[in-house]
């Protein structure tokens, strides 16, 4: 165990009110591709860029092509919970961690046992046609032709939030209590480039603010403790 793990573990054993938010490298070592690194979403050659393709103007524009891209590339069927997504479950199981606040839409958290999850950009287990509200469930997506129908003829619509489109702000109101009230955050697996997400973390008045990143990243000089490493590696240390 390294000097920083150590560390790590004896910030957390002194805590028990942590809140956890996490991006897309939390999920990629359960091979869900993050969008912004090198082999990432937007680094793949496609018809139009993914920024493009994954907006509420596209969406309504050309909805067929958004589906096809949305099948491909955002539902990983096979994907399973990692050792970041269970350690994480243990400490809620345990009543150290409050709350995990999350960029990603795969629901791995809740797979693993998480209970308070905070979706900020929504989740692809959740889908709802635009004209009666029906739910719809994840398989369904995943084996529809073209743009998904309802049994009412109306698109049925994932419940993500695109471009252009804005957060939900009960979801936003409850991770800045979460945040404010903590006594210890950890960052994973996010560069904190996307923005509203990335702005909550200002809210956290505490003294224990960990980064755990496999590239550096902006918010370096504020944390107290900064990991650059895989987060399911790095956690599964504890």
């Amino acid at each position: 165990m390294t000097e920083s793990v150590k560390r790590l573990k004896e910030l957390v054993d002194g805590s028990d009110n942590i809140v956890f938010f996490g991006g897309a490298g939390v999920s990629t070592e359960s091979g869900i591709p993050d969008f912004r690194s090198t082999d990432g979403l937007y680094h793949q050659q496609w018809r139009y860029p993914p920024e493009v393709i994954l907006s509420h103007t596209f969406y309504e524009s050309n909805p067929e092509e958004f589906f096809r891209f949305y099948r491909a590339k955002l539902l990983s069927p096979g994907a399973k919970p990692n050792a970041a997504h269970r350690k994480l479950a243990q400490w809620e199981a345990a009543g150290k961690l409050r709350a995990i606040v999350t960029q990603n839409i795969d629901g791995l958290h809740q797979a693993a046992g998480s209970k308070t999850v905070l979706e900020l950009h929504g989740s692809v287990h959740r889908n709802y046609c635009e004209r009666c509200g029906k739910f719809y469930d994840f398989d369904f997506m995943l084996h529809s032709q073209g743009v998904p129908r309802c049994t009412c003829g109306g698109p049925v619509k994932p419940d993500v939030v695109l471009y252009e489109e804005g957060l939900d702000q009960k979801t936003l109101s409850d991770a800045v209590r979460f945040i404010s009230e903590a006594d210890m955050l950890i960052i994973g697996g996010t560069s904190l480039n996307v923005y509203p997400a990335a702005g909550l973390i200002n809210y956290y008045r505490g003294h224990k603010l960990v980064l755990i990143n496999k590239s550096a990243v902006a918010r370096d000089l504020a944390a107290d403790l900064v990991i650059t490493d895989p987060i399911g590696a790095t956690l599964d240390q504890l």
